[in-house]
Order: C-alpha cells, then structure tokens, then sequence
C-alpha cells in the first residue's frame, strides 16, 4: 500500500513514490539501527546534516507528523505533535512538547503523554487539540487499541484498530505534568453510520456548552465531521454531521485517499464568519461559511485549497493577541531508508496568520515577526525590473517578490547552485490572473496583486502566493555540502523583489536546547 494515511496522525504521507507493505502500518521495533534523542552521537550527527532545518521547529531527533493542540497559556506558546520517541520512522505515538516566547524560539520539553499499557490508547496517542479552562488545559485526543474486523474504526485493508476519543488535563503552569481520564469520554463511533474513520477530536467552548469535532466518514458517501457537546469535558452526546463531503467513487485501500474520510477536521470562528478546514485525498482543504448556532450546522460559501505541496493535517491556534494562527506538518518526500539513517522525519511548517476577506475569501501569510530572523545586510536591497538574479547562500533565506497588477507574465524560479538542478519553478499567467506551480493552479482575485512570499531553510521552501494559497516543496541533494540556491526573475515588468539571509534559531540545527 501507499504510505498515505494511517492517519488521524498520518501514519501515511510520507512520498507518492514510496510503496510500503500493510506491515509498515504496524508500530516499529528497533533495532540497533534505530536511535533515541539524547545519543550524543546522534546529536553531532544532526548538528552536520545540511538537509535539516535552521529556523523551522522539529523535535532534536526521530520521527514526527501532525501538529497536536497548539495553545498560548501562562504567557507562553505550547507545540505539541505526533512524536516516535525512538526512531525516525513513523510507530509508538506519543505526544512531543516545545515551549516558545514568541513562536519562533523553541524549548524542548519532556514528552507530554506516551501509550498506556491495557489503556484505551495502548497501540498508540494519536492527534487531538488543547483548550485552556481557568488554570487548566485539557486535550482531547485520539486513542487506539488493537482490536477485531468488526470493532475496527480505520478501514486500511487490515481492519484491526479501533478509535476512541480520551480525554487530558493539565495543572502545570508549564504542561509538563499531565493526568489521563481512565477510560474514553466518546468510546465508540455514533450508532447506525458505517464509518470509515474516527479519530482527530477538536475542542472549543460556545455559550453555556463545550463542543467536539471528530473526523469521520461514510462509506460510499464520503468525510464528514461529527459534532459532540458536553457541559464538564468528560460526558459528552453526539448531536450531527456538522459538515458533509462528496466520495469520488473510486475506492482505495484507504479511505482517506478518496474522499471517503475527512482526516484533522477544525471548525472556527475567524473576522466575522467560520472556517472548516480537513484533511483528504492528500491534500487540505478549506471552506468558508457560516456556523448557525441554533441547529449548530455549518453552511460552506466558498471553498479551496490551504498548499499545494508537502502539507498536510495542519492545526490552529490563537496568538496572545487574538490571531488565529495555522501549523501544518511538512513530510519527508524521500524513501523511508534515507530519512531513517538520517535519524530524523519531518518539520512543522511556519506559522500563518488567517484572516477572511470580506467576500469570504481565506488569505494567509507567514507570521510578520519572522522579519526579526533577517540578518543585518539584506541579500538583495529592493530591486525594481526585469531580469532579477541574486543567490541564498547555504540554502536560506527570505525572498519577496512583487509584481504591479496588470504586469506581464514571469517565471519565479530556484536552482542548485551546485548540480543546477531545478528546485522550484512558478510561473504568474496574466491572461488567467492566476499562478501555476507542479502543473496545479491557483486562481487569483481579482484585486489580487501577484506576489510571492517564500522562505528556504535545508531542504524545503514554503512559498505564500498572493496570500491565496501555499506550496510547500522539498528538496534533495547528493553532496555534502549545503548548496546555494540561485534565485530568478525572468520575465515580467514593474516588479520589484527583496531578499534576506536567515539567522538561524540555534547554533546546532537542533532548535533551541531545554
């Protein structure tokens, strides 16, 4: 099978190419291969590897997936994610933590929460959200044990484990010491629906109740979102799809792959009206709308896509300022066997600010504060014209290109400086108003002014485009050394670009020591 999806934590994703077999589903053993955080060796190894990141977060070592409830508490930001504490291959789910002032400085923590044995989450802590009650937090999450055909909740060919919704909580100032409810507060799935999935809770609190998103589907139908509420966290009663989807009719071995399941489902309120975002067919998607809060339906105006690159199961979170801030997970886009060696898999992708435009349009951009990473002397002083071309040293740096509406068409475009292979290449069409990127397009606005906001750090590039849409790309590369990248501007009139060199968060690519 495709390792896509096993999800609610995406057990899945990792590269199109890479075929894997059912057993790959299953949690890893290590073996003398395989490395813990904290082996000093393990450590200098990282320090030197020019693919890992310098100023995206990522856990010092091993396997990462899905951001898990993100939260701002006791005047700091919190970062939770799907987590293998003991190798960098997907298996053993817990929870990561990190601590930042500022979301862009880290501190790892002790690791929030791990399987427990003969406990509803025995085979694995799969993804959830945080919300903050006076001086407590809790989260809810997906719990897994390995059960029959006939209990089974992820329908992946084996058919053998079954998700219940748990519940956490927290006292500590600082969400290290963390209590887990003895049993599931949502068990089992509601009755009467053949579901194709159940897991990715998201919690919030509306009037007088709190109330639960699960991701979910049904078979030959297509994802939907189950709504739940409760009045203490803990007893809680289904309502309703609070939002439904359209099955492509093509079966896959899973259902996450075809639109038959909604993966990572997070409802919220945002400038006036709502916003649904989930996970399906290995992509994210986007619907603004509104959520009527007496029959606690949500009606979709508009619809799109969050990135069309290596993105998947983001999660939000509000700033210290009311912000409604996105995370999303960045996947590995290499075969297993070299992330593995390399001791380390996946990245959490820059933080975006959302807003929603005044005909529901979402925008995003990657948060503003990251201008304080800009070193002194820019790369690139604003330059206006045609025919741009300037280099990212090692690999890093800001690029922000802006064109004039009504400008001719241009190419955008990265190299290796090294093998002069071609990193990334955007092409703006003027006729179409619209950016194209892989042979996928994104439409834009019609007051939208064409630009491009992208930052590379080792071995990827997030690109914003025209605050419409993302592509989040990696890359590769065969020599040991951290290549330059070679930036151009061909084409086009009336564009002016600026570039910056990054400073990096640590001094050892392992983000920020505790």
């Amino acid at each position: 099978m495709k390792k896509i999806s096993v999800s609610g934590t995406r057990r899945e994703f990792l590269s199109s190419a890479v075929l894997m077999t059912a057993a790959s589903f299953l949690p890893c053993k290590i073996d003398a291969q395989e490395v813990t955080e904290g082996d000093s060796g393990l450590e200098a190894k990282l320090a030197k590897d020019p693919m890992r990141p310098q100023f995206h977060l990522l856990p010092a070592a091993n396997w990462m997936n899905d951001p898990n409830g993100p939260i701002y508490f006791n005047g700091r930001y919190h970062m939770f994610c799907q987590y293998n504490p003991h190798a960098a291959v997907w298996g053993d789910m817990s929870w990561y933590h990190s601590m930042s002032p500022d979301m862009i400085h880290w501190t790892h923590l002790p690791i929030a929460f791990t399987p427990t044995s003969n406990g509803p989450d025995a085979y694995g802590c799969f993804s959830g959200s945080a919300i903050a009650v006076g001086h407590r937090v809790y989260v809810v999450y997906t719990g897994t044990v390995e059960s029959t055909p006939d209990k089974a909740t992820i329908r992946d060919g084996e058919n053998r484990i079954q998700e219940s919704q748990c519940l956490a909580w927290s006292d500590d100032p600082r969400l290290i010491q963390w209590t887990k409810e003895p049993e599931p507060i949502v068990p089992l799935p509601p009755p009467g629906i053949k579901i194709t999935g159940f897991r990715d809770p998201s919690a919030w609190k509306q009037g007088d109740w709190y109330y639960m998103t699960v991701g979910s589907g049904v078979a030959n139908v297509g994802g939907c979102v189950l709504l739940y509420r409760s009045k203490d966290m803990k007893r809680w009663e289904y309502m309703h799809q609070v939002a439904t989807g359209t099955w492509t009719g093509k079966h896959t071995s899973n259902p996450c792959d075809d639109g038959e399941m909604w993966e990572c489902p997070e409802l919220f309120a945002l400038d006036g009206g709502h916003v649904l975002i989930y996970s399906t067919e290995g992509k994210v998607f986007w619907q603004s709308g509104k959520l009527d809060s007496e029959t606690m339906l949500f009606h979709s105006a508009k619809t799109g896509l969050l990135d069309l690159g290596a993105f998947y199961a983001p999660k939000s979170q509000l700033d210290a300022n009311g912000q409604r801030i996105l995370w999303g997970w960045i996947p590995e886009r290499r075969p297993e066997a070299e992330y593995k060696a390399a001791g380390w898999a996946g990245m959490m992708s820059l933080p975006r600010v959302l807003h929603l435009d005044q005909d529901c349009t979402l925008r995003m951009q990657i948060l503003p504060a990251l201008a304080t990473l800009r070193s002194a002397s820019p790369v690139l002083p604003e330059n206006h014209g045609k025919g741009i071309e300037f280099t990212l040293q090692k690999a890093s740096g800001e690029v922000l290109c802006t064109a004039l509406r009504g400008a001719e068409a241009f190419d955008f475009v990265m190299q290796n400086s090294s093998d002069k292979s071609e990193l990334l290449h955007v092409t703006y069409d003027p006729l179409k108003h619209a950016f194209l990127v892989d042979n996928k397009e994104i439409v834009l606005e019609l007051g939208d002014v064409p630009q491009l906001h992208a930052y590379v750090d080792g071995s990827v590039i997030e690109v914003i485009m025209s605050q419409r849409a993302g592509y989040t790309k990696r890359f590769y590369y065969s020599q040991a050394m951290i290549p330059d990248i070679k930036v151009r501007v061909i084409g086009g009139t009336q564009i002016t670009a600026n570039a910056w060199k990054i400073d990096p968060i640590s001094t050892n690519r392992l983000t920020t020591p505790s």
